[in-house]
């Protein structure tokens, strides 16, 4: 957690003050004891004054009411230290998240890291506000009473540090003990998050396919997990109380057994032993808070490393020093030059010897089964991964050796599935730019056959989105998240089987206006359906992660098996042959 402690830099005062308060409260704690005795040995046993017990009852209100202040004023210090720190880190945490490649992303993965942002770091807040309010006080007690204990009687002072170490161990114990179970809970809500995330995505998968008993199964089963290992947890915490509550007492009655020796010998007066009671109780008291401290602490150590695990990873791919103003325009757009890559840095490629060559304004097909690697290959375009042998260029330059946001601010990618944000259609228009005008938007949902449900609806470009697009349909949505593309007016746009659920006539007329109007763009075309890339200028084949083939649908249809072995699972024969001999 020491790791953590810079995140409370702009709240020293609440972190030094605020246990300063407690101190002080804590002081006033341990002087209660001697007025309670002074109130006996004087007020009662020499005097019989009840002036004088009114008077030393009136010190007691003060030192109560004046410790329930700082008392106060310390747990709004350390509210305002905690609540900062969580915003802070929480802060942070997702900037660094989103400063990682999608290699670190997938590694920790979705779920467990909304965990780590959200309970995770609740429960170091927790850890914040508590060790401002009650780390300092605990000890200072325990010390403070011993050190009160040897001032009223140095004999009887000797239980107070036989005491404590006995105290000491059990507490430590029990912390080694329960921090695996703790770190084991942890990772078992990421569980919890992952079933439940997949259960709200996909609710009417579920529902289509009557699932709803097995999931309901899935979740019973890791609650289950979790509950099994918080009260395995739970059950070695629970023996701090009363183990520590068991030698307390067993001390308070040596005092006891003590004390009345010593009172009737003249060691000691009755209101001294008294005073030896309370500070024994108030050590008790202290170890009953330090107890729920050790359990509160060892949750808090696992999320700790949980959160600097995240923090700590660096991600693979950095920015490199070139803005672009270098580009070469003689240079292709885009080439791979014998690239080939694996997701996990071994032998095991996803991409195999890939060289091809995208020039300005020419439409790019790529096919290929499932599994084949197409999605992979455009991903190393914006790098979103990089190579793990041979380079990627785009005008001339290795993408390695750009600044991150000037190569991905050229480039628009239209994933396979249509991801729109919460907002107006306006607002997610200018995802690519601020300064998007209306004209744009309205030119850019006509080029994606947009333009004729969004004019018809209620209030146009401010119609407002749901989470997810949930308000639209699937056509609707990957038409917008095309149009946003291409509003942005990028040199190379990427459509990645984004239109797989159009109609066949979108699809075409889909093309057709992004041939007509976005000519100066490099287009690459993803899909599994020939008919889709067969107009592009150049088709890669796909097949295991290897070219296949490159080449005009033409070409292909003579040159390439795989390719006219998917064109044959989507055309005619009688067609096949037409399109063979130039007869369309």
């Amino acid at each position: 957690m020491l790791k953590l402690v810079r995140f409370l830099k702009n709240y020293k005062v609440n972190v030094i003050l605020g246990p300063v308060f407690k101190l002080t409260e804590a002081i006033f704690e341990l002087i209660v004891p001697l007025v309670m005795a002074q109130i006996i040995d004087v007020g009662i046993n020499e005097k019989a004054d009840s002036n004088y017990i009114w008077q030393m009852g009136v010190i007691l209100v003060i030192l109560g009411v004046c410790g329930l202040g700082f008392a106060l004023i310390c747990q709004y210090m350390a509210s305002v230290a905690s609540q900062g720190f969580g915003t802070e880190l929480r802060r942070e945490l997702f900037s660094h998240i989103n400063s990682l490649s999608h290699k670190e992303v997938d590694e920790f993965g979705t779920p467990s890291l909304i965990t780590r942002l959200t309970s995770d770091i609740n429960q170091l807040q927790v850890a914040v506000a508590m060790l401002i309010r009650l780390v300092v006080r605990a000890p200072f007690l325990v010390i403070g009473s011993t050190v009160m204990a040897f001032m009223i009687d140095f004999k009887a002072a000797l239980i107070f540090v036989a005491v404590i170490p006995l105290v000491a161990v059990v507490m430590w114990l029990v912390t080694t003990k329960t921090i695996p179970f703790f770190k084991s809970i942890q990772k078992k809500l990421d569980k919890t998050s992952l079933i439940t995330r997949e259960n709200l995505e996909g609710a009417r998968a579920v529902r289509a396919f009557s699932k709803q008993e097995y999931e309901q199964e899935r979740f019973r089963e890791n609650a289950e997990d979790i509950e099994k290992a918080a009260v395995r947890a739970g059950k070695i915490s629970a023996l701090l109380s009363p183990v520590n509550s068991i030698i307390l007492n067993l001390a308070i009655v040596a005092i006891i057994g003590f004390g009345g020796y010593a009172v009737n010998i003249g060691d000691l007066t009755q209101g001294q032993v008294i005073a030896l009671v309370n500070y024994m109780n108030q050590i008790l008291l202290a170890l009953v808070v330090v107890a729920n401290l050790v359990v509160i602490f060892t949750k808090s150590a696992a999320c700790a490393a949980r959160v600097n695990e995240v923090l700590e990873t660096k991600p693979s791919i950095t920015d490199g020093t070139k803005d672009g103003s270098e580009a070469d325009s003689t240079q292709p757009a885009v080439k791979f030059d014998n690239v080939s890559f694996s997701y996990h840095d071994n032998s095991e490629y996803a991409l195999k010897d890939i060289s091809f060559t995208a020039e300005k304004g020419q439409t790019i097909g790529i096919i290929g089964g499932t599994g084949s690697g197409k999605s992979t290959l455009i991903n190393l375009i914006p790098r979103f991964y990089d190579a793990t042998e041979g380079t990627v260029s785009v005008n001339g330059i290795d993408v390695r050796e750009y600044q991150l946001d000037k190569l991905r601010s050229g480039i628009a990618v239209v994933p396979q599935k249509a991801v729109l944000f919460s907002g107006t259609i306006r607002e997610n228009m200018k995802w690519g730019g601020d300064d998007i005008t209306d004209e744009q938007i309205w030119r850019a949902l006509k080029i994606s056959q947009a333009y004729e449900f969004v004019e018809k609806l209620e209030n146009g470009l401010d119609y407002e989105i749901l989470q997810g697009g949930k308000n639209l349909s699937g056509g609707q949505k990957q038409r917008l998240t095309i149009a946003r593309a291409i509003a942005a007016d990028p040199q190379i746009l990427i459509l990645d089987d984004s239109a797989s659920a159009l109609d066949y006539a979108t699809d075409s007329k889909l093309r057709t206006a992004i041939k007509e109007n976005c000519s100066d763009m490099t287009v690459f075309i993803i899909s599994q359906r020939a008919n889709t890339v067969k107009s592009a200028d150049k088709i890669i084949v796909l097949d295991d992660g290897k070219v296949e083939g490159i080449g005009t649908h033409r070409e292909l249809l003579q040159s390439c098996a795989d390719y006219c072995q998917i064109c044959l699972t989507q055309f005619s024969p009688e067609e096949l042959e037409k399109e063979i001999n130039g007869d369309e």
